[in-house]
């Protein structure tokens, strides 16, 4: 499981350092895709292919389930961290989440979500959590 928060610099290059904690985790090489509320999502390659075989049995007859995958999956590339534990995040994801220099490396449990710093600060304001943990009820939370 994927958890903390970790805040690291993109070079000129495009390249990422991955935290040791998640590397660990995520092998030589994982999986990078566009993520949702305008982040990246990061899975280790068991967790991709669960979640490959869920959009491939998403009936190809309804818009919205075409919509989606072709969301994930158009997105996704395959990731090789280095001997200096960097990745290449390629442009069109990095624009995709507006990271240009400063980065935020958040686990949220099967996965690792990469914010641009100031879309991370915008989004995740804690100040409705009494009011979200009341609707966390509602899903057995």
């Amino acid at each position: 499981m994927f958890m903390g928060e970790y805040n690291h610099t993109v070079d000129a290059k495009g390249r990422l350092i991955v935290p040791s904690k998640f590397r660990e985790q995520l092998g030589d090489e994982f999986v990078i895709t566009k993520g949702l509320d305008g982040c990246l999502f990061a899975y280790e390659n068991t967790e991709w292919k669960a979640l490959e075989e869920k959009l491939h049995a998403l009936p190809l007859t309804n818009a919205n389930a075409r919509k989606f995958s072709r969301f994930f999956l158009a997105g996704a590339t395959a990731c090789e961290v280095d001997k200096q534990g960097r990745i290449l995040l390629p442009l069109i994801l990095r624009e995709f989440a507006g990271i240009e220099k400063d980065a935020v490396l958040v686990g949220v449990g099967s996965r690792i979500e990469i914010w641009s710093k100031e879309r991370w600060l915008e989004a995740n304001s804690y100040d409705d959590m009494e009011e979200i943990a009341q609707n966390m009820e509602g899903l057995g939370i």
